[in-house]
């Protein structure tokens, strides 16, 4: 990984070097259709290699609102070799019904290897020691993984309260998760005795399972229906990396329990950013910040890492990883509310024009940082392990993390970003990689 950060740095080096002197670039204004690829390939050992492509489609119509897009698609699909995958269709409109911007997913999503750490941040004990081959604690590097399948559907409606910045946002999502233990015979296919995962009592879940902490109707998943309505006041001057304005929301969501296998629940999800311009069409600094609480009843277990966020942004999975809290292990972060925060400085260090595209090369850095605030009330339970495992917990703090990024942009609104980020605390992780779509808001 140093290395491949080392040549990206060359290659940034390089490209500000022969362009240097470009400061006033005439952007090219866009109409009709423009599409980028970008093909999708990793790997990991116990999920495989990883390969694929997401394909962006925009309609800028006759190029009058540019570089805002009449429509948009964005297709997903990718896969491993042992079997974790992304299948996701977003469909993106203000053309669709006039005054109306209309959004749509369908997504079905395979984790072979989904993290979980339990419940209420540091109230969890966490150590590196039972995933580090050759540690007297060692137990299995997928002791902190589980299974999960997810079918998701989502339809979302935005429309105008007052002007063009005050709008009004409602729609509906529907999830089915199948949950299980890591299918470990799966992971140790192929490989030489020597070589194979151990892996036993189905790791970290599934000592949840036993010791009663999970809800025994919850073990194997269950489906959710959930409302959404909301307000939001948005006076930024593009969507994609806005260099001014505000991006504010409030929502609340209902879950009744005839759609989401008898658990009825409310939640309430503020989110604030702002976004400031310090070099005109270079420098900008943006910080976001989001507080999401259980209102009222009873939330099924496989819900609680949900992170909500106003339309046309998507519904995420858990804080720590990519998109929340960088740099710190995903689903790190899990309890019925939360606050969390992050503040980016983007530097757009070369913009031109070539090949008839606009195009701009940005660093950026950030911290990023989050917490629970209203815990997951766990059941008591008399297993003496699982006893001892909750009293190893500690108080729950902020977890905090830093990083930096590079980010390659097509007209404004396809970006591919690497991110590197670091974890203060050994109890959250030591560091993430990331490379992915678009900037995090």
């Amino acid at each position: 990984m140093k290395k491949q950060i080392l040549l990206l740095a060359a290659i940034l080096i390089f490209v500000v070097d022969i362009m240097t002197g470009q400061e006033k670039v005439k952007e090219k204004m866009k109409d009709g259709w423009s599409f980028g690829f970008f093909p999708v390939f990793g790997y990991d050992s116990n999920t495989g290699t990883k390969y694929g492509g997401i394909l962006k489609l925009f309609d800028y119509g006759d190029g009058t609102n540019y570089p805002r897009y009449d429509q948009a698609f964005n297709l997903e699909i990718s896969r491993t070799t042992k079997g974790q995958g992304v299948n996701q269709l977003i469909y993106d409109s203000r053309t669709l019904i006039p005054d109306y911007r209309i959004m749509g997913e369908v997504s079905y999503l395979t984790e072979k290897t989904l993290d979980f750490y339990g419940f209420n941040g540091y109230n969890a004990y966490y150590s590196s020691a039972y995933t580090t081959k050759g540690n007297p604690s060692y137990i299995s590097p997928l002791y902190y993984k589980m299974e999960r399948e997810l079918l998701k559907l989502r339809v979302e409606i935005i429309g105008k309260l007052s002007g063009d910045n005050i709008k009004w946002f409602g729609g509906f999502e529907y999830m089915h998760n199948n949950l299980d233990t890591v299918d470990v015979d799966n992971i140790n296919k192929g490989k030489d005795e020597n070589d194979m995962v151990p892996y036993s009592g189905g790791g970290l879940y599934g000592s949840y399972v036993q010791w009663g902490l999970i809800n025994p109707g919850q073990v194997n998943g269950g489906q959710a229906g959930v409302f959404k309505a909301g307000a939001k006041y948005d006076t930024r001057d593009n969507e994609a990396n806005p260099m001014k304005g505000l991006w504010t929301d409030v929502q609340l969501l209902f879950s009744p329990g005839f759609l989401s296998d008898g658990y009825t629940y409310a939640r309430i999800a503020f989110t604030h950013r702002q976004y400031f311009t310090l070099i005109a069409k270079r420098v900008n600094l943006g910080y976001r910040i989001s507080y999401q609480a259980k209102l009222a009843g009873e939330m099924p277990f496989y819900m609680l890492p949900l992170v909500y966020n106003s339309a046309p942004q998507l519904t995420l999975s858990g804080l720590g990883g990519s998109r929340t809290i960088r740099g710190i292990l995903r689903n790190r972060v899990v309890g019925e509310d939360f606050v969390y925060g992050n503040i980016e400085l983007r530097w757009k260090v070369v913009r031109t024009v070539l090949f008839n595209q606009n195009l701009y090369l940005a660093l950026s850095a950030y911290a990023d940082e989050g917490m629970i605030t209203g815990k997951y009330e766990l059941p008591e339970i008399s297993d003496p392990e699982g006893i001892e495992m909750l009293a190893k917990g500690e108080k729950e703090e902020m977890h905090t993390s830093y990083g930096w990024g590079i980010h390659g942009a097509l007209n404004e609104n396809f970006i591919v970003s690497l991110n590197y980020a670091w974890a203060t605390e050994p109890r959250d992780g030591v560091k993430g990689t990331y490379l992915q779509m678009s900037f995090n808001f």
